[in-house]
Formats: C-alpha cells, sequence, structure tokens
C-alpha cells in the first residue's frame, strides 16, 4: 500500500491577501488569532525494498522439492531450460525436474506455460509422476517394468501417487501385467488404499492385501453387493472381479457368489453368509445433487415403534412441470435418496425406518454396525414373508423395530410383516482418498 507524507504549511490569514499575494503593509501578527492550516498531501510511490517485503508476505503455495537434474541438464541457464521444456527434449521424466527448478527460480505455472506450453494441470502430473518412478527405482523395481512408463507413462504413475513405495512397486507391476490405463491404475490405487478400511465386511478375510488384484478385485466384489440378486449389473460386477483377481481363496468366493452358493467361513472361523438380498449402500456426499432422478420418502424414528410405520404416508407422487412433490397427508420426516435400483419398484407404500446402529440387522455385525446409524427402506405392500432368504421390518418381543430372516420368522409361523426391506443405506462419511497417511511417506 502506498505511504502517505503529510506536508503542514503555516500560512496566516490576513483580509489584505489577494490571489495569494500579500499587501505591502499586513497588519501586526496576533497571538491571539486562530491560525488555520491547510493540509496538503503528496503520495509518494513505494520504494523499491518496501515492493520486496510485500512480496515476501504473498502466499506461496507448497512445492516439493526438485528431484535431481540428469547430469546433461545440470549446466543449463534458464534460457536453456524453457528450451529443453518447450521441445521435450529427452524423456519425461530426465526433463520433468527442470519444472521443479524453475520454480525454485521464482517461475510461477502461467509463466512456464506461455514459455514452454506446458500446462499448469501437465506440469503438476510430470513433477509428481517423475517422484514417483524416482521412488520406484530406490525400490529396485525390475527394469522392464520401469521402461514401460518410459514413453506416456507420466498419467499413468501420477495416479499410484498416494501410495506408499511398496505399495506403488506391486502396482505398478500389476498395471503393466495387465496394461492399465490411466482410469485403471486410479481404480487400482483407489482400491488398494481403501483395502484396509473394510475389515470385517463380508469375505474381507479371503482377500489378500498384498495383491493388488484381489484389492482390485474386492472393490468390484463390494460394489456386486448393491445390486438386486440376480440381476445383469450384479453379475457384470462379480464378472470384472473375477476378472482381475489373484488369490485361489478369493477366486472361489467370487465363483460361488456367481454360482449362487455361499462363501462359508471366513478367516476368523465366523459363518458368512455372502449372498444378501438387500443391498447395503453408502450413501457418498453430494450423491443426491448430482443424481437425475430421486425418490422422497416418509422416514419413521425406530423408538417411535409400530405406530408411525403404520401411519406413514403411503403415496407421494410429483406433479406440474416443477415436480412439485405431493404427499397424501402431512408428515414431518422426510428423506431424499437417489433412484437407486432397489428403490426403483417402491411405488405405493415404501418407508424408511432410522436406527440409530446396525445391530439390528440379522447377520454378524461388524465393528461399524456399532458406530454408524442406518436407513432401513421397506416395502410396506409387500407385507407377505414368502422367501426364506429375504428380509422384513417387523416388531419383537419388546416392541421395538427390527429386521428378521424370512426363514426365521417362518419358524416361528410368522406369515406377515411390516414390509420386506429393500435396502440398507449408510450414512455419508468424508473422503479419505486423496489424504496421505504418515506412514505412507516413505
Amino acid at each position: 500500500m502506498p505511504s502517505i507524507t503529510t506536508t503542514i504549511t503555516l500560512k496566516p490569514i490576513s483580509p489584505f491577501t489577494y490571489n495569494n499575494l500579500f499587501s505591502l503593509n499586513p497588519p501586526p501578527f496576533s497571538p491571539h488569532r486562530p491560525i488555520l492550516k491547510p493540509i496538503s498531501a503528496i503520495i509518494i510511490p513505494p520504494s523499491s525494498s518496501s515492493q520486496q517485503y510485500q512480496q515476501q508476505q504473498l502466499y506461496q503455495p507448497f512445492r516439493p522439492p526438485p528431484s535431481p537434474l540428469p547430469p546433461k541438464f545440470r549446466n543449463l541457464d534458464v534460457a536453456g531450460r524453457i528450451d529443453v521444456l518447450a521441445k521435450s527434449l529427452g524423456l519425461w521424466y530426465e526433463y520433468a525436474p527442470l519444472i521443479s527448478s524453475l520454480y525454485q527460480e521464482g517461475f510461477s505455472p502461467p509463466t512456464i506455460e506461455e514459455a514452454t506450453g506446458i500446462s499448469g494441470v501437465e506440469q503438476n502430473r510430470l513433477v509428481v509422476a517423475a517422484q514417483v518412478r524416482d521412488s520406484l527405482v530406490q525400490s529396485k523395481t525390475d527394469p522392464d517394468v520401469l521402461s514401460f512408463f518410459d514413453t506416456g507413462g507420466a498419467e499413468l504413475l501420477y495416479e499410484i501417487r498416494l501410495l506408499s513405495a511398496s505399495q506403488r512397486a506391486a502396482a505398478a507391476k500389476y498395471a503393466v501385467e495387465n496394461k492399465l490405463d490411466s482410469q485403471g491404475c486410479r481404480d487400482l490405487a483407489r482400491a488398494v488404499k481403501d483395502f484396509p478400511r473394510r475389515k470385517g465386511d463380508t469375505a474381507w478375510g479371503k482377500f489378500n492385501y498384498v495383491l493388488p488384484g484381489d484389492c482390485l478385485s474386492f472393490m468390484y466384489y463390494r460394489q456386486s453387493k448393491e445390486y438386486k440378486n440376480p440381476s445383469e449389473e450384479r453379475t457384470a460386477a462379480l464378472q470384472l472381479a473375477l476378472d482381475v483377481v489373484e488369490s485361489e481363496d478369493a477366486k472361489n468366493v467370487i465363483t460361488r457368489e456367481l454360482e449362487g452358493g455361499r462363501a462359508g467361513k471366513d478367516s476368523t472361523g465366523d459363518e458368512l453368509v455372502d449372498v444378501v438380498k438387500v443391498p447395503v449402500v453408502r450413501l457418498k456426499i453430494g450423491e443426491v445433487s448430482e443424481a437425475t432422478t430421486v425418490v422422497v420418502l416418509p422416514v419413521c424414528r425406530a423408538e417411535e415403534k409400530e405406530k408411525n410405520v403404520l401411519e406413514a404416508p403411503w403415496e407421494c407422487r410429483s406433479e406440474g412441470d416443477f415436480g412439485v412433490v405431493v404427499a397424501e397427508k402431512g408428515w414431518t420426516r422426510w428423506v431424499v435418496l437417489p433412484r437407486w435400483e432397489p428403490v426403483v419398484g417402491l411405488r405405493n407404500g415404501g418407508v424408511v425406518v432410522a436406527f440409530s446402529d446396525a445391530r439390528v440387522l440379522p447377520w454378524r455385525a461388524n465393528r461399524w454396525y456399532y458406530e454408524e446409524a442406518i436407513l432401513v427402506v421397506a416395502d410396506r405392500s409387500r407385507k407377505e414373508v414368502a422367501a426364506d432368504d429375504g428380509f422384513y421390518l417387523v416388531v419383537g418381543d419388546g416392541g421395538e423395530l427390527k429386521v428378521e430372516r424370512g426363514s426365521m420368522l417362518k419358524e416361528r409361523g410368522v406369515e406377515e410383516s411390516l414390509g420386506t426391506v429393500a435396502l440398507v443405506v449408510r450414512p455419508p462419511k468424508e473422503e479419505t482418498d486423496d489424504q496421505i497417511a504418515d506412514e505412507d511417506w516413505d
């Protein structure tokens, strides 16, 4: 900000003054006469030292430390480095460190883009991918694997940046063997990163965390649970899981799932039911706003018991050009969900019951069952207990609402429920795929 210097000029005011010229015989100065002090402001431009100080105070984005320059580029001046980048002289991982060196010289991404034609996004990709490649070299990765990334490998290596050094080596080898593109490498990295957090999920112990293919296969296996059984989408997801799986145990689980069997026991010896007729899905942050179509359903609290489930509105439709939602009667709680396949069939009678945790579900409790609230979507138009492997919303012995398996209800002679369970929804959770843990900085 420019500084302002104030100059004070003492100028006695006389009635004999005209056009700023004093008369030859001004009146004598009186100490009692008030003195007016006109102020003139002079704007002085900031000095060069002030400009340098201000530049030092500006926010500077984090720049990773530059990789060592290849010997053939170390003696180049700034103009020479820009020329190498503009003409792409050499392999991408050889000239990528020149970008970091220009950052150190005070160049900004837009300035480099103007001089070389390399966009800011591509600059970041090249710098990060070169560092990923350096970590592969330090991990003594097979030279044949490294050579695969010599041409166009920056896009592939950039996608596995979130993995640790050992995970990168395994993922790079898997990407080469299976000829993955950038999207395939992105999915692989996310699957490897996400796998430890899924401990306790169905058949998790059958997949080998050390094998990237098993991590990717488990991701597709989990996705298959979000679709109705049977359905083409579920079969397609399981087939993808079978195509990429590496270990025999995991392959057997997927094969039995495709054939409609059960997976038996997991690594802890507990019985697992892999064929679950009810999809369990986690709602993603922003998923509702991005959905092309949605459903609006009335919500009941589990502690309000049977009465509210029976009284909840049966019909909810959209009317007019603006799709105004109209219900048959007033209700205090509603939820908006994406129009997933399991809820597409809900015409009239759909209702959602909110439970404080997932221990009401009739299968083996995982750790998250005690930590997360859930929404159980039920179809009140289908109350008959028809399928042994179906799940139904019923009233427990103490009057509480719970979910029961059809076979258990038939054993007790129960023929009618409050509704057939169509979907279980887990709450949104902050994504942490793009966060790197401390132990990953290898």
